[in-house]
């Protein structure tokens, strides 16, 4: 049996989504061959023809689809329902395959309290993997130090996978969080190799951060759409102005387009909160979580993303509430 598991790419959730689902399936069946798709924002429907091209497709910490084709679907985004009728036919599905639930941690946690509660299968053979999925996705770390400094094995695996863009590599990482202990994961030799320069990279991207920050009451800022397409880890501005409320980059992707995220300080009171980040992202083609979110837009629209961000830092700096 063929499966597609459509997942959000270049997130260390959605990959731990992945292999959770694949721990679950085999326990419904053994006889699978899965085909793990990383999935990315955009305008309009970010699935193509392609991505239903099995006996049955999971979608997972990423966009719901109202194509008939898409026989299971976890997530816990805000913004899964994004295109006209989405949540109509998510609702009217009795399937009992599909299930959303915005207040969920992670997807990878909630996937794993639905398949025990729903199918009887118990995954806490992945404890691991599941409490470092819920610590990493809902930023409870205990400082911004920790997400930055990057010492302990899971985060290594975190800045692996946002920064991996070798597809033949997506499928072993997968594998290997189900089968491998964390620390010896992290020591792999793939892994070791395309985290050397990432780190290296990573230690000038503090300083880049620090130098390109602009502070403007509660916002702080920057624009990196000048420097070649990678990942940034989310947590430096944070690092650098601990008190700050809102952070909105521009940055470039691995491909070249032009990303936007918005982001709540995890360290403030949540209930502090005054926007809902996915909903301000929204009508950018984006979505995500009420207190982090992002968009993206053709590699050659600077004009358009540079204006976007304007446009969503002066919301987050105004008065009103989009809660």
């Amino acid at each position: 049996m063929s499966v597609n598991v459509l997942h959000h790419g270049m997130c260390f959730d959605g990959a731990a989504s992945a292999a959770l689902f694949s721990a679950f399936f085999r326990r419904l069946s053994d006889d699978h061959n899965f085909r793990y798709i990383p999935k990315d924002h955009h305008p309009g429907d970010p699935y193509n023809s392609a991505d239903f091209e099995a006996d049955e497709v999971v979608g997972l910490d990423f966009r719901y689809s109202q194509n008939p084709r898409m026989t299971w679907f976890f997530d816990h985004h805000r913004s899964a329902f994004q295109l006209p009728g989405d949540r109509e036919h998510f609702e009217a599905d009795r399937s009992g395959h599909k299930f959303h639930d915005a207040a969920a941690r992670s997807c990878a946690g909630y996937l794993a309290r639905v398949v025990r509660e729903h199918f009887d299968v118990d995954l806490s053979a992945h404890a691991e993997l599941i409490r470092w999925a819920e610590l990493i996705d809902s930023a409870s770390f205990p400082d911004p130090a920790m997400p930055v400094r990057l010492e302990e094995p899971a985060l290594r695996l975190m800045t692996f996978v946002e920064s991996n863009t070798d597809q033949a590599l997506v499928e072993p990482f997968i594998r290997d969080l189900l089968t491998t202990p964390m620390k010896v994961h992290a020591e792999a030799g793939y892994i070791e190799e395309a985290l050397r320069p990432r780190l290296e990279q990573h230690a000038r991207d503090i300083a880049l951060l620090k130098e390109r920050s602009v502070v403007s009451g509660d916002v702080l800022a920057f624009s990196l759409h000048d420097q070649p397409g990678r990942s940034y880890n989310k947590f430096i501005p944070y690092y650098h102005h601990p008190e700050i409320r809102y952070v909105v980059s521009l940055t470039r992707a691995q491909g070249g387009r032009l990303k936007i995220t918005a982001g709540y300080n995890p360290w403030l009171p949540k209930p502090e909160r005054e926007h809902n980040l996915a909903a301000l992202l929204e009508p950018f083609g984006g979505g995500g979580h009420p207190f982090v979110a992002g968009c993206t837009f053709d590699p050659d629209d600077v004009e358009g993303a540079l204006r976007a961000q304007r446009t969503i830092i002066a919301r987050l700096g105004g008065a009103g509430s989009s809660r």
